[in-house]
C-alpha cells in the first residue's frame, strides 16, 4: 500500500506537509464532488497543473525497489496516489484506489452511479481539459479522480488482495484518509505489517514494524530485512 510519501521524493506535491498543495487550495474546492459542482473551470485547471508536473517527474528509488519486489514476490501495489509512477517504474498489478491523473470520463459517468464503467474512462496522457471538451456521449469531460464525497470503486478489489497477502509492507501514507487508511485491519491474523514512514504511526498493532524514515531510504532498509529472512 503506497500514499503520497512514496512520490514526495520524486518532486510530487502533497496536500499535507508544509507547503504541500493545501497551502495554494482548500480542498473543498478542488477534490470534492461540491467543488466539482460549484466551479468545474478551477477544478479543471488544478489538474491540468498536477498533470504538467507528472509528465517531468520521474519514479525514484523507492517506486523502482517497490516494482523490484516482483522478482521474487506476487506483489500488488493498492496505492492512493493518482500519479502513474509505480506503472513507470515497473510494478505490474496495481489498484489505482483514488483514480489516475493522465485519465478522464464523462461527468454523467459517476462513481457512485450504477452507469459507471471503465470503459467510460479516456486516457490523454500529461494533455488539457477544459471546459466545453466533451465525451462522445455529449457529456463534460472531467478528471478521473475519486474525490471527496464520492464512492471508492475499488475498495472491495483491495481488501481482497490485501485479504489474501502474506505480508503487508505501507509506504508513505498518513493512515488518516478513511477508506483507504483501514485496509491494514483486513490482514490476516499473524500477517506481518510493515510501514515506512519518517512520521509517527498513529495506529497500534502488535504485527506492525514501523521503519521510520523516507521512502527511499525506508525500502532499503525494507529489503534488507527481507534478505536476513
Amino acid at each position: 500500500m503506497t500514499g503520497a510519501g512514496v512520490s514526495a521524493e520524486s518532486g510530487i506535491s502533497t496536500f499535507r506537509d508544509s507547503n504541500g498543495l493545501w497551502e495554494n487550495y482548500k480542498v473543498e474546492d478542488v477534490a470534492s464532488i461540491e467543488g466539482w459542482l460549484r466551479g468545474p473551470g478551477l477544478v479543471l485547471d488544478f489538474y491540468n497543473t498536477r498533470r504538467k508536473e507528472l509528465e517531468h517527474a520521474e519514479p525514484n528509488a523507492a517506486h523502482i525497489a517497490i516494482a523490484g519486489l516482483e522478482k521474487d514476490w506476487d506483489v500488488t501495489v493498492i496505492t492512493q496516489n493518482v500519479d502513474n509512477l509505480h506503472e513507470r517504474a515497473g510494478s505490474t498489478k496495481i489498484i489505482h484506489l483514488h483514480g489516475e491523473l493522465t485519465k478522464v470520463r464523462p461527468e454523467d459517468k459517476c462513481t457512485y452511479l450504477d452507469n459507471f464503467s471503465e470503459e467510460s474512462v479516456f486516457d490523454i496522457g500529461y494533455g488539457e481539459i477544459h471546459l466545453g471538451d466533451l465525451a462522445p456521449d455529449g457529456a463534460q469531460l472531467r478528471p478521473h479522480i475519486v474525490w471527496f464525497g464520492e464512492a471508492v470503486p475499488k475498495i472491495e478489489k483491495a481488501i481482497d488482495a490485501v485479504e489474501k497477502a502474506d505480508l503487508l509492507l505501507i509506504v508513505g501514507t498518513s493512515l488518516q484518509v478513511y477508506p483507504a487508511a483501514g485496509l491494514y485491519r483486513y490482514a490476516r491474523h499473524g500477517t506481518p505489517i510493515y510501514i515506512i514512514d519518517p512520521n509517527d504511526v498513529p495506529v497500534s498493532d502488535s504485527r506492525i514494524t514501523h521503519i521510520q524514515d523516507v521512502a527511499t531510504k525506508g525500502m532499503e532498509t525494507f529489503k534488507n530485512i527481507l534478505n536476513s529472512k
